[in-house]
């Protein structure tokens, strides 16, 4: 059974309990999302149970009274029950949670569209 993580309008995956067996897992663990839910593109899905997103925004430049694109890269933690899901280029939303490791703070939490390829 998956629990509801209080944000509106996202559904829990509809997968078996078994087959998420991680902690980390916003639905069928312990960890509660709390703080910023933002978006990304993920770029890179090397390492296990974690993925890298790229959010790009615009940045004012006072000086010349104009706005620069920029662009950061976020680890995000990828639980077992949306790893079959997500592949690169998809466009995904984001939770902050408590941190996970040295450089994750935030959970995937679900996937918006499909990517380009």
């Amino acid at each position: 059974m998956s629990r509801d993580i209080g944000i509106p309008g996202i559904v829990p995956p509809k997968v078996k309990i078994e087959e998420c067996n991680d902690q980390s897992c916003p639905y069928h663990g312990n960890t509660r999302i709390r703080g910023k839910i933002t978006k990304g593109i993920i770029v890179s899905k090397k390492s296990r149970n974690t993925v890298i997103i790229k959010r790009d925004y615009v940045q004012f430049v006072k000086k010349y009274q104009r706005y620069e694109r920029r662009n950061t890269r976020l680890a995000c933690h990828l639980p077992n029950c949306l790893s079959h899901d997500v592949e690169i280029g998809d466009l995904v939303r984001v939770g902050e949670s408590r941190k996970i490791s040295k450089t994750k703070a935030f959970i995937v939490i679900e996937k918006i569209s499909q990517g380009a390829e």
